[in-house]
């Protein structure tokens, strides 16, 4: 294990200032430990440029909309002080950790007086998985929770409380072996991973879930483009378990997996083939070079 989250020396940004890491603190008492009312996104910087800025920080002012609060800063802003952050820490690839919340005055399921904090951090951080056992195929557990019903929650928001049981479920799959477990909707039908997007491949065809009760990635739209580019059709659609017998190939997408072939979800097994293998490929050179872009 490394540094603890709470060591890590360098700054964050915080409420509008920089303030060294260790000082970037809240208290027990916050709304947004204890009730959920928290949004976030995860994002990738590629040398020195953050991909898809100003649409990650866009979702995340509309995460908090969802969740009913209003982040006291603009787009263009956010997206500065994500640039300040990878340019203070000296971190030209990295990830990055914006993330807004509900503070302390009220403590109760209401807490319309509370101020709303943003901060943002950055570190270090390769691949998601393992780069030998990407390239071969990750190993995907069935989960047993469901995303739930779009008319229980606000599930097109990246809320904190939404991930609740995706760590229950990746944390039963890695005990197992495994290096993430696949969630079914509450109807049964494939939704999504613990925390990235999921594409099957039959006859050279690209199928992924409608994304109406998950949060549809800024990784997986990329990912999408990036197919059609290569006149690769792609199909959204609902998916059943059933189905899966059908698929030659699988991959996952998302800031922090990237693209990631797998060979497994449970009882399914899949090959690794040329399609996943060239739209690892080609996400990995859209975003090298909008980072070179910058840099020039």
């Amino acid at each position: 294990m490394g540094v603890s989250f709470d060591k890590v020396d360098g700054f964050i940004w915080f409420d509008g200032r920089l303030v060294p890491w260790k000082d970037a603190n809240v208290h027990v008492l916050t709304h947004g430990l204890h009730y959920a009312s928290c949004v976030f996104e995860g994002e990738r910087a590629y040398g020195g440029k953050i991909f898809k800025s100003k649409e990650h920080s866009e979702r995340l002012k509309a995460s908090a909309n969802m969740l009913d609060f209003e982040i006291p800063f603009s787009v263009a802003e956010i997206v500065a002080a994500k640039q300040l952050v990878i340019d203070t820490n000296n971190l030209p690839d990295g990830y990055v950790r914006p993330v807004a919340w509900r503070g302390s005055e009220m403590m109760g399921v209401a807490a319309q007086a509370n101020t709303i904090h943003l901060a943002i951090a950055a570190w270090a951080w390769p691949s998601y998985f393992d780069p030998a056992e990407r390239l071969k195929g990750i190993r995907i557990d069935l989960a047993q929770f469901r995303r739930p019903d779009p008319k229980t929650i606000p599930a097109l928001a990246k809320a904190s409380g939404l991930y609740m049981i995706c760590t229950i479920e990746k944390h039963k799959a890695e005990r197992k072996g495994y290096a993430d477990a696949m969630m079914l909707d509450w109807e049964g039908r494939v939704a999504e991973c613990t925390g990235a997007n999921i594409f099957f491949i039959r006859d050279g065809k690209i199928h992924t879930p409608i994304a109406d009760c998950f949060l549809a990635g800024i990784t997986r739209a990329t990912v999408i483009e990036l197919a059609r580019r290569r006149r690769i059709e792609v199909v959204e659609r609902r998916i059943w378990p059933e189905e899966i017998d059908g698929f030659t190939e699988c991959f996952i997408t998302g800031s922090a997996a990237e693209v990631t072939p797998v060979s497994e979800i449970a009882q399914w097994r899949f090959t690794p083939g040329t399609i996943s293998e060239q739209l690892m490929l080609d996400y990995t050179a859209e975003v090298q070079s909008k980072g070179r872009a910058v840099a020039a």
